[in-house]
């Protein structure tokens, strides 16, 4: 049985637009889920679903209204010093001293968390992200991946059992986001517990283990994303046809055609509700070449989508 790495229990919090207004925001409502170590755990809104200030709770920049938040056995109320020990968190933005190098920048770092000297491992972590050749280069000449995983890299130096990772790859380009991703992969056969926000839901459905979704403070969805993907049971069947004739003699109960195009027919249909012959059969009958076919299964966007009406 896998330990609990990070325990969430009816997390809230409260904003109150300014001290003589009543009125009152709810970022988080009731929150509650477990990451189990060794994971990778996807943690999935919109925009104001309140990740960030979920976030910022652990990062101990923001002070919860109540609830209980639990990190490698440390309660966050009595221990916070051993929770913010226990985590490294990559954030979004990139903030380095342009004028340092990485290692002198891990070096700093380390010295912020107070870690002795001789229980650095600042070359190791440097190796771990690939960027042990620009170890002493200025971090101003790095590349925009390179900056990347140096923010990883700043956030291993105390070597937290858990990273938690803020929208890495916003801005970066494909190649580099592959590279950032075997890194992270890496890092997870190491060991490392990762939690993931991103708002690139074909990398969460890729790379998570588990998935929670939230939206407007409160948890809609939490499962494994091979369940959260049979969940969705709508499917699409494309064809590539010679030329659209007239959509509207195309008629089968319970089956959806549609047309963005001249040369492609799309059905959209529930799951297990019909054969696939019986969809075909319906083109034929009204004298519709097909050329070629392709299908469609619902992916974590439509899971999303439905979940949050976004």
């Amino acid at each position: 049985m896998n330990k609990i790495a990070l325990s969430v229990e009816k997390l809230s919090k409260i904003y109150s637009k300014n001290k003589s207004d009543i009125t009152q925001e709810k970022a988080l409502n009731s929150l509650s889920f477990e990451v189990k170590q060794g994971e990778i755990f996807g943690l999935l809104g919109p925009n104001g679903a309140g990740k960030t200030t979920f976030l910022s709770i652990l990062a101990g920049t923001v002070v919860k209204t109540e609830g209980k938040v639990n990190v490698w056995g440390f309660d966050l109320d009595s221990n916070p010093r051993q929770v913010r020990a226990s985590i490294g968190i990559v954030p979004q933005e990139v903030n380095l001293d342009a004028f340092f190098s990485p290692r002198k920048l891990l070096e700093l770092q380390a010295g912020l968390y107070g870690v002795p000297k001789k229980n650095r491992i600042t070359d190791v972590i440097l190796k771990m992200v690939s960027l042990e050749k620009q170890a002493d280069s200025y971090s101003r000449s790095l590349s925009g991946g390179m900056k990347r995983r140096l923010l990883i890299a700043k956030a291993m130096v105390h070597q937290p059992p858990i990273l938690v990772l803020d929208e890495p790859t916003a801005g970066v380009d494909v190649e580099l986001r592959k590279n950032l991703w075997e890194n992270v992969k890496a890092l997870n056969k190491e060991g490392v517990t990762i939690i993931l926000t991103t708002h690139y839901l074909f990398e969460a459905q890729e790379m998570c283990d588990r998935i929670a979704i939230i939206d407007k403070g409160s948890l809609v969805a939490l499962d494994t994303t091979q369940k959260l993907l049979d969940s969705i049971q709508t499917k699409k069947i494309i064809f590539k046809i010679s030329q659209v004739k007239n959509l509207k003699n195309l008629v089968l109960d319970g089956v959806q055609f549609t047309s963005e195009d001249i040369n492609s027919i799309t059905a959209t249909y529930e799951k297990n509700s019909f054969k696939f012959d019986d969809i075909v059969n319906v083109l034929k009958e009204n004298n519709v070449e097909i050329l070629d076919i392709t299908t469609e299964d619902g992916d974590l966007e439509d899971v999303f989508v439905r979940l949050t009406n976004n």
